[in-house]
């Protein structure tokens, strides 16, 4: 039995609990959204999030990915460590430059091509987005630093300050500017500018200002392929709110947004779970000859898609609730249409984690050249699909496209590794289970009449827990609280 050590466990908490709250803004932040903003404007402000995170994945060029393999190849090397580092900022600050001035000058004729229908433009909300998305870049680069150094300290620290600044500052944008996106996207970059000014500060101050483009260069195939995996997964999570536009109203785009944000604390603590044990994962597998799963990565993963499923079944049974208490406390009946979304974009996670234990290979194999024709395909599949279903279906069609979608990349992810990875594991704690419980909620909301919600709802929470006791049978029986703590 392996044995968790304090150190370990205090990290954990830190990554999943703290690592979330910046971005769990968007959920904590709801009640104040509500009475503020209809649907439209909540669609609207999706709209321009999803701008301002390609920005973010423009700026960054992945190397928030490529940190945590090349800090462990230079660690040894002080100096150029330090180099690589400080050159990768500076690149990054270079980018954001370029790009500031390009959107200055062709800006508003995107935004008037693509969405010119009255509702959104590029000044002054989109200058907002754009700047917000470069300062979210530097952060994020540097919160994976941290936890490649394992520092969850300064982890907490900076995290908790960047979540303190986005709900301060867009509680009050909103209390002084009501009915307009000025305090949501005002306040997030003002927290975001202030944030990153810091990062900045604390990497020259302690790596130096120096820029080596050769050094850089060593790392460029890697995040190419890693930077093209970040923008097609931009295309399938984000992408389809500018698509649907123009086949639904704002309003709806609004609603479907927030049924996700609704919902979204599901991933921000399965990410930041996995982000915890991830450099633990990359150690197992470079130390191997033969590179494979372990009882020991199995373990993790194991223990991932347990919390993923209870964390699911969970969210069916409590957010309906609060979104229908909040809609009548705020008298803005609109948003109970997210309801019936609620258990079809929840089963989507139980999709993601197993996706996510067939996807970690490639990172720490730096085997990235097959995911943007893998994912070229499993695009396509999503934006077309959208485009066919997207009027006569309307929102739970959009849905289904993603699950569909979604299937097709994990069978993609553990047929093309397979020459370079050996995948050894349960399939019943793996798949199985996470399937058993999606189809079951599928089936149920499809086939059973609506004034069995909330029966239902409980008995896909009962239902979850007997898969997983007797999947789980011989570790419960011998589990121990007070072993698992020494």
């Amino acid at each position: 039995m392996v044995r968790i050590s304090r150190s370990f466990i205090k990290g954990s908490l830190i990554y999943t609990l703290i690592g979330a709250l910046p971005m769990a803004s968007a959920i904590l932040l709801i009640p104040f959204y509500m009475p503020a903003l209809s649907t439209a404007d909540f669609g609207a402000l999706s709209i321009y999030l999803a701008y301002s995170l390609l920005m973010q994945i423009l700026v960054t060029y992945s190397f928030d990915a490529s940190l945590y393999i090349h800090y462990h190849e230079y660690k040894d090397d002080a100096k150029k460590l330090a180099t690589y580092i400080s050159s990768a900022f500076l690149f990054m600050l270079f980018i954001g430059g370029g790009l500031s001035i390009l959107f200055s000058i062709i800006g508003d004729a995107i935004f008037t091509w693509v969405l010119g229908d009255g509702h959104l433009s590029f000044y002054p909300y989109g200058y907002l987005a754009l700047f917000g998305g470069i300062f979210q870049a530097l952060i994020k680069v540097h919160s994976n630093l941290l936890q490649t150094r394992e520092k969850p300290e300064t982890f907490f620290w900076s995290n908790l300050f960047l979540f303190s600044g986005i709900a301060t500052f867009t509680i009050l944008g909103l209390h002084y500017y009501p009915q307009t996106l000025l305090g949501p996207l005002g306040g997030r970059l003002l927290a975001l500018l202030l944030v990153a000014l810091w990062v900045l500060y604390r990497i020259f101050g302690s790596y130096g200002i120096k820029f080596n483009f050769q050094l850089l260069t060593a790392s460029f195939s890697f995040n190419f392929y890693a930077f093209v995996y970040q923008l097609q997964q931009w295309l399938i999570n984000y992408f389809d709110r500018v698509l649907m536009l123009f086949f639904i109203p704002l309003s709806a785009v609004g609603v479907y947004d927030f049924a996700i944000k609704a919902l979204i604390a599901i991933e921000f603590l399965m990410n930041g779970l996995h982000s915890s044990f991830f450099p633990k994962v990359v150690k197992e597998v470079m130390s191997q000859t033969i590179k494979s799963t372990s009882v020991i990565i199995n373990r993790y993963y194991h223990g991932l898609v347990a919390v993923v499923m209870l964390l699911v079944s969970g969210s069916i049974l409590i957010v309906p609730f609060l979104i229908e208490w909040l809609a009548d406390h705020f008298n803005k009946p609109d948003y109970k249409e997210a309801v019936a979304l609620v258990p079809f974009i929840a089963v989507l996670y139980l999709l993601r984690v197993i996706r996510t234990y067939f996807g970690f290979p490639y990172s720490i194999l730096k085997y990235t050249k097959p995911l943007p024709v893998m994912y070229a395909v499993t695009t396509a599949i999503k934006l077309v699909g959208i485009v066919l279903v997207a009027k006569e279906y309307g929102l739970v069609g959009v849905i289904v496209v993603s699950m569909l979608s979604m299937v097709v990349e994990i069978l993609l992810l553990k047929f093309q590794i397979k020459t370079k990875f050996r995948f050894d594991f349960n399939m019943f704690k793996i798949a199985v289970a996470p399937l058993l419980l999606l189809l079951v909620i599928l089936l149920a909301e499809v086939g059973l009449p609506s004034v069995m919600e909330q029966w239902l709802h409980v008995s896909y929470f009962v239902l979850c827990v007997i898969i997983l006791i007797l999947v789980y049978r011989n570790e419960v029986k011998s589990l121990n609280p007070f072993k698992l703590l020494k």
